[in-house]
């Protein structure tokens, strides 16, 4: 995850270089449920409004958080399918929060009623997420139900109404790109907190449909349109966090952005992004399934590491004998093509791999979603 919004800061505010704090364990991205209302185009897991056999009991869910708070595990962020569809979904919440997690919940935000706000609110969440792609009928396309985006607008407001501090996220794609002006300025009229661009990445029904990837020149407009923005409300002292995902190729196009518009930051600007260090799947970034799999992140699916019913997910997560996690973890990562020979390896750190395993049958192949020119690599 790319934070656009602290980088710009640095640029306009630089702070001093400090030594880079490496976190204990990674933060957990967990499917609680696959069950879910909608069908998104993009769904990495492949939801539908069906139960799915073998989901981890709630008995089994609070074995496996024993052991991620003993591994120092730090944030759980509670996902689906839609995760306000598990029966315990406040029960289990409220026991992450109480054990000491920053814990966030990631929604379609359509369940988010005035039914249940309450208490969405007394579990205080540090973070609620919720999917918005496109406005209106955009939006109810892309997740396949008429009346999806004012559902989800609404949960939002909700949110903001209690307090809670809410997002949206934004998964760029050919069919939406066009909305993507319009979900900016969303921002401001609902005076949304935080701004999450995804780039599509190739899982689930993500890779069934990335026929519909955004071409370069689209993501490079959406882009330069959203650093204008952060720019603009950092001057404006608005200070929303914005963040994009899945392409940490981003780090570097703003690292030129930054050459032409702030050259004497760039030196300051590169040493800063460095620390940072780019894409962190198979090392602080994880995810469990709703099966107890465990995946180096949410698109790796199709790839099992172990499960947290067999083995505990600390001693699952330090096994580097799975030459996938062995890769992952090594630096520089065992990168081919034009990310093996790219100048910023130690920004991008390989950008997504799964990208490149879905297209490529090889996961240190070159990541067909680089939008970077050959210059600028």
């Amino acid at each position: 995850m790319f934070r656009l919004s602290q980088f710009m800061r640095e640029v306009l505010h630089p702070t001093p270089l400090k030594a880079v704090r490496k976190p204990a364990a990674p933060v957990v991205i967990w499917n609680l449920i696959r069950r879910c209302n909608l069908t998104c185009k993009h769904c990495y897991t492949t939801s539908a409004d069906i139960d799915f056999p073998g989901e981890l009991s709630t008995e089994s869910i609070y074995k496996v958080m024993d052991d991620l708070k003993a591994f120092q595990v730090p944030v759980l962020i509670l996902s689906g399918g839609e995760p306000l569809l598990h029966p315990d979904i406040f029960s289990i919440s409220k026991r992450a929060r109480d054990m000491g997690f920053y814990v966030a919940l990631s929604s379609n935000g359509t369940l988010i009623t005035e039914q249940n706000i309450r208490q969405i609110a007394a579990i205080n969440y540090q973070y609620v997420g919720v999917s918005l792609d496109g406005i209106g009928a955009t939006h109810d396309n892309f997740r396949q139900q008429q009346g999806s985006f004012d559902a989800s607008v609404r949960g939002i407001e909700l949110c903001r109404k209690q307090g809670i501090k809410a997002g949206i996220r934004f998964t760029l794609t050919q069919d939406n790109v066009l909305d993507f002006p319009a979900m900016l300025a969303l921002m401001d009229e609902k005076d949304i907190d935080k701004f999450y661009l995804s780039h599509l990445n190739y899982g689930g029904r993500g890779n069934k449909n990335r026929k519909s990837d955004a071409f370069f020149s689209m993501t490079r407009t959406a882009m330069d349109l959203l650093f204008e923005k952060c720019l603009q409300w950092e001057q404006q002292g608005i200070h929303r966090e914005i963040v994009t995902g899945n392409n940490d190729a981003d780090a570097v196009y703003f690292l030129h952005w930054v050459h032409k518009n702030f050259p004497q930051q760039a030196a300051h600007l590169q040493a800063k992004l460095e620390q940072w260090g780019g894409n962190a799947s198979g090392v602080n970034v994880a995810n469990i399934d709703n099966l107890g799999n465990v995946h180096p992140d949410t698109f790796w699916w199709h790839y099992d590491l172990g499960n947290v019913q067999q083995r505990p997910f600390s001693e699952i997560w330090q096994d580097i004998s799975d030459p996938l996690m062995a890769g992952l973890k090594q630096s520089p990562r065992p990168l081919k093509g034009r990310c093996g020979t790219c100048s910023y390896q130690n920004i991008c750190n390989g950008n997504t791999r799964v990208r490149a395993q879905q297209v490529y049958d090889d996961a240190w192949a070159e990541d067909p979603g680089c939008y970077l020119s050959e210059t600028e690599i």
